[in-house]
Protein backbone atom coordinates (compact mmCIF):
# COMPACT_ATOMS: atom_id res chain seq x y z
CA UNK A 1 0.00 0.00 0.00
CA UNK A 2 2.92 2.74 -0.33
CA UNK A 3 2.83 5.11 -2.60
CA UNK A 4 -0.70 3.63 -3.62
CA UNK A 5 -1.49 7.34 -4.34
CA UNK A 6 0.31 7.44 -7.24
CA UNK A 7 -0.77 4.07 -9.01
CA UNK A 8 -3.09 4.48 -12.22
CA UNK A 9 -4.68 1.09 -11.35
CA UNK A 10 -5.89 -0.87 -14.43
CA UNK A 11 -8.45 -3.80 -14.64
CA UNK A 12 -6.03 -6.43 -14.55
CA UNK A 13 -4.37 -4.77 -11.30
CA UNK A 14 -7.52 -4.68 -9.42
CA UNK A 15 -8.80 -8.51 -10.71
CA UNK A 16 -4.68 -9.31 -9.16
CA UNK A 17 -5.54 -7.21 -6.38
CA UNK A 18 -9.15 -9.06 -5.85
CA UNK A 19 -7.54 -12.26 -5.84
CA UNK A 20 -4.77 -11.73 -3.42
CA UNK A 21 -7.03 -10.53 -1.08
CA UNK A 22 -9.74 -13.40 -0.98
CA UNK A 23 -6.51 -15.70 -0.78
CA UNK A 24 -5.75 -14.18 2.08
CA UNK A 25 -8.87 -13.94 3.67
CA UNK A 26 -9.28 -17.88 3.18
CA UNK A 27 -6.09 -17.91 4.80
CA UNK A 28 -7.44 -16.38 7.48
CA UNK A 29 -11.08 -17.61 8.39
CA UNK A 30 -9.94 -21.25 7.03
CA UNK A 31 -11.64 -23.79 5.80
CA UNK A 32 -15.67 -24.21 6.61
CA UNK A 33 -17.35 -27.48 7.67
CA UNK A 34 -20.64 -28.22 5.38
CA UNK A 35 -24.00 -28.95 8.27
CA UNK A 36 -25.12 -31.37 5.43
CA UNK A 37 -22.07 -33.75 4.63
CA UNK A 38 -19.55 -32.47 7.57
CA UNK A 39 -17.13 -31.91 5.30
CA UNK A 40 -14.85 -29.57 5.19
CA UNK A 41 -14.93 -27.46 2.25
CA UNK A 42 -13.11 -23.93 1.54
CA UNK A 43 -14.96 -20.70 1.61
CA UNK A 44 -16.37 -19.23 -1.24
CA UNK A 45 -15.65 -15.63 -2.21
CA UNK A 46 -19.19 -14.31 -1.39
CA UNK A 47 -18.96 -15.97 2.15
CA UNK A 48 -15.57 -14.38 2.83
CA UNK A 49 -17.31 -11.44 1.46
CA UNK A 50 -19.88 -11.88 4.51
CA UNK A 51 -17.57 -12.89 7.11
CA UNK A 52 -15.27 -9.62 6.21
CA UNK A 53 -17.03 -6.04 6.43
CA UNK A 54 -13.66 -3.86 6.12
CA UNK A 55 -13.29 -2.28 3.00
CA UNK A 56 -12.16 -4.18 0.02
CA UNK A 57 -8.68 -3.44 -1.12
CA UNK A 58 -9.50 -1.91 -4.63
CA UNK A 59 -11.74 0.56 -2.74
CA UNK A 60 -9.26 1.43 0.10
CA UNK A 61 -6.66 2.40 -2.99
CA UNK A 62 -9.26 4.37 -5.01
CA UNK A 63 -10.24 5.89 -1.88
CA UNK A 64 -6.17 7.22 -1.12
CA UNK A 65 -5.76 8.34 -4.84
CA UNK A 66 -8.76 10.31 -4.89
CA UNK A 67 -7.60 11.83 -0.83
CA UNK A 68 -4.11 12.65 -2.69
CA UNK A 69 -5.89 14.08 -5.88
CA UNK A 70 -7.82 16.52 -3.38
CA UNK A 71 -4.83 17.82 -2.15
CA UNK A 72 -2.88 18.11 -5.57
CA UNK A 73 -5.64 20.42 -6.53
CA UNK A 74 -5.25 22.73 -3.28
CA UNK A 75 -1.89 22.78 -4.27
CA UNK A 76 -1.00 26.15 -6.50
CA UNK A 77 -0.53 25.99 -10.35
CA UNK A 78 3.34 26.52 -9.99
CA UNK A 79 3.83 23.10 -8.14
CA UNK A 80 5.84 20.85 -9.72
CA UNK A 81 2.99 18.16 -9.22
CA UNK A 82 -0.31 19.87 -10.31
CA UNK A 83 1.52 20.51 -13.36
CA UNK A 84 2.02 16.61 -13.90
CA UNK A 85 -1.43 15.59 -12.67
CA UNK A 86 -3.39 17.87 -14.80
CA UNK A 87 -0.97 18.96 -17.55
CA UNK A 88 -1.00 17.43 -21.20
CA UNK A 89 2.67 15.80 -22.05
CA UNK A 90 4.57 17.32 -25.52
CA UNK A 91 5.55 15.05 -28.13
CA UNK A 92 3.83 12.45 -30.36
CA UNK A 93 1.75 10.07 -29.33
CA UNK A 94 2.35 6.07 -29.74
CA UNK A 95 -0.30 4.08 -32.16
CA UNK A 96 -3.71 3.17 -30.69
CA UNK A 97 -5.89 4.21 -27.92
CA UNK A 98 -4.21 6.43 -25.76
CA UNK A 99 -3.44 5.25 -22.23
CA UNK A 100 -5.38 6.58 -19.53
CA UNK A 101 -4.11 9.06 -16.89
CA UNK A 102 -4.43 9.19 -13.29
CA UNK A 103 -6.83 12.17 -14.03
CA UNK A 104 -8.92 10.25 -16.16
CA UNK A 105 -8.99 7.50 -13.60
CA UNK A 106 -10.58 9.61 -11.12
CA UNK A 107 -12.72 10.80 -13.22
CA UNK A 108 -14.26 7.47 -14.08
CA UNK A 109 -14.43 6.75 -10.11
CA UNK A 110 -16.20 9.42 -9.68
CA UNK A 111 -18.84 8.55 -12.25
CA UNK A 112 -19.11 5.84 -10.35
CA UNK A 113 -20.26 7.31 -7.62
CA UNK A 114 -22.60 9.61 -9.54
CA UNK A 115 -20.49 12.98 -9.38
CA UNK A 116 -18.75 12.71 -12.68
CA UNK A 117 -21.02 15.90 -14.04
CA UNK A 118 -19.13 18.15 -11.75
CA UNK A 119 -15.47 19.07 -12.11
CA UNK A 120 -13.77 17.47 -9.58
CA UNK A 121 -10.58 20.04 -9.12
CA UNK A 122 -14.24 22.60 -8.43
CA UNK A 123 -15.40 19.70 -5.69
CA UNK A 124 -11.87 19.18 -4.25
CA UNK A 125 -11.91 22.64 -3.33
CA UNK A 126 -14.42 22.53 -0.56
CA UNK A 127 -12.82 20.27 1.75
CA UNK A 128 -15.32 18.76 3.94
CA UNK A 129 -17.31 17.50 0.78
CA UNK A 130 -14.41 16.40 -0.71
CA UNK A 131 -13.44 14.18 2.68
CA UNK A 132 -17.38 12.93 2.65
CA UNK A 133 -16.28 11.99 -0.69
CA UNK A 134 -13.43 9.91 -0.16
CA UNK A 135 -15.20 8.17 2.83
CA UNK A 136 -18.26 7.39 0.37
CA UNK A 137 -15.46 6.00 -1.69
CA UNK A 138 -14.27 4.14 1.16
CA UNK A 139 -17.65 2.24 2.32
CA UNK A 140 -18.69 1.62 -1.12
CA UNK A 141 -19.54 -1.86 -1.45
CA UNK A 142 -18.26 -3.62 -4.34
CA UNK A 143 -18.26 -7.39 -5.46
Amino acid sequence: MYECETWSLTMREECRLRVFENRVLKRMFGPKRDDVTREWRKLHNVELNDFYFGPNIVRVIISRIIRWAGNVAHMGEWRCVYRVLVGKPDGKRLFGRPRLRLKDNIKLDLQELGCGVVDWMDLAEDRDSWQALVNAVMNLRVP
